[in-house]
């Protein structure tokens, strides 16, 4: 009986595959030809497991830290700050109130802080203390501003160590930058 069941399923088998190969080759049967599929769109054309495009890094994005600052008097030479505390991309650094590195200027020229890299600005502050000092106690405002340019101007003769501190668009991060600024 087993011998019969098997002859009757591989002659079930062969029969279907026969009328299906009759059917497509029967002249007189066609199908009506289908709509080419609708050209896919801008929201259509990523697969639904695709994750969404990253945006482009940017040249401040790609830092290890935050852009190099300098500090110079219109129209003269500018000298590159000492980078103090910062926060930056997933790290940061914190260090004391740095003497900064040496600048001459005279009393009340407008001083001009450039970034060596393009980086929006949220707002800014700039203060001073005597040279010599070795933390922030005592520190004087100078200017704050929202923005570029960071722009304020010399304080009074002295010898003094000035700190901008700069707070970063785009949730970047923020810098302490230092100069020792002497002020004839």
């Amino acid at each position: 009986m087993t011998r019969w069941i098997n002859a009757f399923a591989r002659l079930a088998v062969a029969a279907a595959v026969g009328l299906v190969v009759v059917g497509c080759a029967s002249p007189g049967t066609s199908q009506a030809p289908s709509a080419p599929p609708p050209a896919p769109t801008a929201a259509s054309s990523a697969a639904p497991s695709e994750a969404p495009p990253r945006p482009t890094p940017t040249a401040a994005t790609s830092l290890a830290e935050p852009p190099p600052a300098s500090l110079a008097v219109d129209g003269g030479d500018s000298v590159t700050g000492s980078l103090g505390s910062f926060t930056w991309a997933d790290g940061g650094s914190d260090s004391p109130w740095l003497p900064g590195a040496p600048i001459a200027v005279a009393a009340g020229e407008p001083l001009i802080v450039t970034l060596s890299t393009p980086v929006a600005v949220a707002e800014w502050t700039a203060k001073r203390v005597a040279a010599g000092t070795s933390d922030g106690t005592g520190a004087v405002p100078l200017a704050g501003g929202q923005g570029t340019p960071i722009s304020f101007p010399a304080p009074g003769a002295g010898s003094w160590s000035v700190q901008v501190d700069v707070t970063f668009g785009d949730d970047l991060g923020s810098a302490a930058y230092y100069w020792a600024v002497t002020v004839q």
